[in-house]
């Protein structure tokens, strides 16, 4: 299981290195990725203005904080983590590396128990649910469409 997510998480923190280096087009492509994301879950949650006023700023304010630790401490253990560095490891280096990278996750299980409490009240439970699945569906959305780009579909 703790290897199903190292290798998770290294998949997750090179894509965000590659990303990190952002131009212009990227950073471009990023905001419309944003904004269709915004607009499906508008849709998939039905929420109605005055939800929509109060949930957007907790999810925005959830999303830099999950970035900013995804950035800044995840993305500094895979820069440690070049293909000469990691043969080069001692165990108990790497045990410490794992235990780090841990603490990070656990961070972010923490931030999305403390995002999901501050959504009670604001949105009933059920789009709650409804949130996680509406993300789950616009990110396999987005993948699908980025395999079809690839092929040539």
């Amino acid at each position: 299981m703790k290897t199903k997510n190292i290798v998770s998480l290294l998949i997750v923190f090179i894509s965000m290195n590659a990303i990190a280096q952002d131009g212009p087009f990227i950073r471009k492509k990023k905001e419309q990725i944003k904004s269709l994301k915004v607009a499906f879950i508008t849709s998939e949650l039905s929420l109605t203005s005055e939800e929509a006023a109060k949930f957007w700023p907790l999810y925005n304010a959830f999303e830099d904080k999950q970035q900013d630790i995804k950035k800044q401490k995840l993305k500094g253990y895979l820069d440690r983590l070049d293909d000469d560095s990691l043969d080069k490891l001692s165990d108990k280096e790497a045990a410490t590396m794992l235990s780090q990278m841990e603490s990070s996750e656990d961070e972010l299980y923490q931030a999305k128990k403390k995002f999901v409490a501050s959504l009670n009240g604001v949105i009933s439970p059920l789009k709650i649910l409804k949130l996680k699945r509406a993300e789950e569906k616009f990110n396999r959305k987005l993948l699908q469409q980025y395999r079809d780009r690839k092929l040539g579909k």
